[in-house]
């Protein structure tokens, strides 16, 4: 793969895994538009493993409180407590995702990976994240999710296996629709994302590993490489602007690329 393809997916991935506009859904038009083969799963989850890499960076003093919480230590008692619910909570949130994308992996994903599924779950997700967007109210943190809250989070992200819903979009429309601030939001969606992530990077990892060629295994890790620098800054970033303002942006650049890429698919131009 030429090193112009991979630059342009780890790009494209670092800066919209975490934004609610659906990565996995830029990575299926990158081919319509540039005329490229298509990169394939195994590349599309190599540069997931890289801005898996990145959350966990990032969000390293939540992982070192969820590690104490469970382990020990010389932490007060109700720190220890939260930390170990937060880690439950993670857990528990990425299980319907896991156990659906399993199923879904041995049905066949290609189904999946068409630009037309792309452009209307980029338009009908972005829709429902400005509704719950708009009613929702800015009251909890994450220091007061719940298990139903987790549980139900946990569902909508399910949703995320559909191309163009996107992972982080779906469960920031949860969590906005049950009341927690933009920011936690976002917050727990990345959280949420590690055990997913790291998943689908897994069955990517075996599937290399039995091909046994080192030119996709040299590929993967650089693409992996750059879409880890180029998501610490996509998370800094966002994280900065949703204590500023709402999810209507985004909502915009969804409607509008769904609707570009429905005008293309159909040539009603």
């Amino acid at each position: 793969m030429p090193f112009l393809h991979i630059a342009v997916l780890t790009i494209i991935q670092g800066i919209t895994e975490f934004l609610p506009v659906s990565s996995s859904g830029h990575l299926v038009l990158v081919p319509l538009v540039t005329g490229w083969e298509d990169q394939g799963l195994v590349m599309d989850v190599a540069v997931h493993v890289g801005t898996l890499a990145a959350v966990l960076f990032y969000f390293s003093p939540d992982l070192w409180r969820i590690l104490l919480g469970w382990v020990g230590g010389h932490w007060r008692r109700r720190d220890r407590q939260l930390g170990r619910a937060l880690g439950f909570y993670v857990v528990l949130s990425s299980v319907p995702v896991i156990v659906a994308g399993g199923l879904l992996y041995v049905m066949g994903y290609a189904v999946l990976r068409d630009p037309e599924v792309v452009a209307w779950a980029t338009i009908g997700f972005g829709i429902l994240l400005y509704a719950f967007d708009r009613i929702g109210l800015t009251v909890r943190r994450v220091e007061h999710m719940t298990l139903g809250h987790a549980f139900l989070i946990g569902l909508f992200q399910v949703l995320a296996l559909i191309p163009g819903a996107s992972r982080s979009g779906v469960t920031m429309t949860a969590a906005r629709w049950l009341g927690y601030e933009r920011p936690e939001a976002a917050r727990f969606s990345m959280l949420m994302s590690i055990p997913v992530i790291g998943a689908s990077g897994a069955v990517a990892g075996y599937e290399v590993w039995n091909r046994g060629d080192p030119v996709l295994t040299a590929n993967a890790a650089l693409a992996a490489a750059l879409s880890f620098v180029v998501a610490l800054f996509a998370i800094a970033v966002l994280l900065a602007l949703l204590r500023r303002m709402s999810f209507t942006p985004f909502v915009i650049y969804r409607l509008l690329l769904g609707g570009a890429v429905l005008v293309w698919l159909y040539d009603l131009v």
